[in-house]
């Protein structure tokens, strides 16, 4: 690999995004339960995968496409509860330690839409 490809991927690594969406419901009624996973669903349905119960995660390429992505995300929000929404690169979501039963394991994702140039 040359020193101009070798700058291109590390680049790279810093234009594209990850969006990572936590939050807390209430579900205490049959009402907010079935919003609650409504919104669930809408996370799935717009690619996201779950990495905890109430942690979802997805690529999202370039920069431009978070905007899009956090709005759908706002109006598929419930009335009642919080949502935050993270943004870091691919490079830090590469860096992302994962610890179960007690092993530590780094996150070995590669997203499907990933085009290597």
């Amino acid at each position: 690999m040359g020193a101009a490809s070798f700058v291109m991927q590390a680049l790279i690594g810093y234009r594209l995004m990850w969006m990572m969406v936590m939050f807390d419901l209430p579900v205490k009624t049959s009402e907010e339960r079935k919003l609650a996973t409504g919104f669930r669903n809408h996370l799935l349905n717009l690619g996201f995968e779950m990495s905890q119960f109430s942690v979802y995660f997805r690529f999202v390429g370039e920069r431009e496409h978070c905007k899009p992505m956090i709005r759908k995300i706002r109006y598929a929000a419930p009335d009642n509860g919080k949502v935050s929404i993270l943004l870091f690169t691919d490079k830090q979501f590469g860096d992302i330690i994962s610890i179960q039963n007690r092993t530590v394991m780094k996150v070995q994702k590669i997203p499907e839409q990933l085009a290597i140039f």
